[in-house]
């Protein structure tokens, strides 16, 4: 298979996966344009509301990517069973992480607002408490679209779930204005016109998953004699976890950043709390390449072909345009999408000013996410989320040297941590020797299907 042909399919893969990330990215954004009205405590409690439901969302990531790389895989191979197992085992992690996190976020909603807002948190912090009163409970939602969308997205099928999260997008813009300023509900309107909205995504998601043609014929299939529940369930886990890891550190490592900018100023908290919202819709397009990288690996490895040399290299090609392009968009137009997102005066500046710096760690971010879809379709995925604790760490450690400089000290920092953690993946994708036309032909399918984590799935990647 030619490397054009790749770089289509990861094309096709992707753009889906793109615009459905960034409805979920939209949904957000169009939360803090409207809560900017209510002033400087109500973006800041909303801000660092939202980030925390990034970091739970990471915790589903266990079921979601986990059951997206199964299914892939089962699906190359041609094992409707399989397919079934891993369906099965996705719905099965939902079961007993949802009530958790949803039950136990609602209790300590108090606490978990003084957490991230660090000190008393001023006014910040009954609008903060009275947002995860709502939105905590609601992540109930948001755990059960994303292991539909990875149901769907193993299936092959990458538009539904797009379609799926632009539904739920376009409602909470129509339901956010109502519920927050008509009903005068103002930070707690905001999440339940972000609870609606994602639980009609989720009732139509429920009916895509019975329409899908793969997974009618994986619901007919006859179960492994080892098919039971807690069997797939760890299987899922097991392959989930690692990736689950990556992005629940990356998250919380942006949320933990937050008490490294307050030292800095109240502004630039809220600069920082904007400015990430605008930076997501370059981010999201570097984890739609990786989710694609991912399908695409696991698919292919799942009907007994090794081309993750050269998936990778098309997905630092396209990886590399991307944020390139992020680094020219926010160094020419920075002050234009602060004042889009309704900040004015000292927060606009600051925002402009760190939307300006962050193009150098933009294009290494951009790499290393990307080309770690290659690794998670493949099993490699618990290296890679190493390399990204020890970058994090790194991170937050420069960034509390570097803070006197002020934001261009904290982009400097988050540069200089993701350069490092681009040379160690970088280093691992070297390991990955080309496969020769032997190599290929020699290598039985169910090898690459029966355990992701085998050394002999996976012995160059380690």
């Amino acid at each position: 298979m030619g490397a054009a042909e790749h770089r289509r399919g990861l094309v096709s893969l992707a753009y889906p996966v793109y615009f459905e990330l960034l409805a979920g990215v939209t949904a957000g954004i169009i939360n803090m344009v409207w809560v900017a009205r209510l002033g400087g405590s109500a973006v800041a409690a909303v801000a660092v509301a939202t980030n925390v439901e990034n970091v739970l969302l990471g915790v589903i990531l266990v079921a979601g990517s986990g059951t997206t790389v199964l299914v892939a895989r089962a699906r190359g191979a041609g094992d409707p069973a399989a397919v079934r197992s891993a369906v099965r085992g996705g719905w099965a992690l939902w079961a007993l992480v949802t009530p958790a996190v949803a039950i136990g976020g609602y209790l300590c909603r108090e606490p978990l607002a003084h957490l991230v807002l660090g000190g008393s948190g001023g006014d910040s912090l009954p609008l903060a408490t009275g947002y995860f009163a709502i939105a905590l409970p609601g992540v109930a939602a948001l755990f059960a679209t994303n292991v539909v969308d990875g149901i769907l997205k193993g299936a092959g099928d990458t538009r539904t779930p797009m379609k799926l999260a632009i539904l739920a997008n376009g409602l909470i813009l129509g339901l956010d204005p109502l519920f927050i300023l008509g009903f005068d509900l103002g930070v707690r309107g905001a999440a339940i016109a972000t609870v609606l909205g994602r639980t009609v995504a989720l009732v139509c998601g429920l009916a895509a998953l019975r329409r899908n043609g793969v997974l009618r014929q994986a619901a007919q299939a006859a179960p492994h004699r080892d098919g039971s529940l807690s069997t797939d369930a760890r299987r899922t886990a097991a392959t989930g976890l690692p990736m689950s890891a990556d992005f629940v550190t990356r998250m919380a490592g942006s949320l933990a950043l937050v008490a490294t900018v307050a030292r800095i100023g109240v502004s630039e908290v809220a600069a920082y709390g904007i400015a990430t919202k605008a930076m997501y819709v370059a981010t999201m397009a570097f984890y739609a390449v990786r989710q694609a990288a991912a399908i695409r690996t696991a698919h292919l490895l799942g009907a007994g072909r090794d081309e993750r040399w050269v998936i990778g290299r098309q997905v630092l090609l396209l990886a590399g345009s991307l944020g390139f392009t992020a680094l020219l968009v926010l160094l020419a137009a920075g002050p234009w999408i602060m004042r889009a997102f309704g900040s004015e005066g000292e927060v606009a500046e600051a925002g402009a000013l760190y939307l300006r710096c962050l193009g150098p760690y933009l294009v290494l971010l951009a790499c290393f996410i990307a080309l770690g879809g290659v690794f998670e379709g493949s099993g490699g995925s618990a290296a890679l989320a190493r390399i990204t604790a020890c970058g994090v760490a790194l991170q937050l450690a420069l960034a509390y040297g570097l803070s006197g400089w002020g934001l261009p000290g904290i982009c400097l920092a988050m540069a200089l941590a993701m350069a490092l953690q681009c040379a160690a993946v970088a280093r691992m994708y070297g390991r990955t020797a080309q496969p020769t036309a032997t190599d290929r032909d020699s290598r039985q399918p169910e090898t690459a299907v029966a355990n992701p984590h085998s050394p002999s799935s996976d012995h160059r990647l380690a």
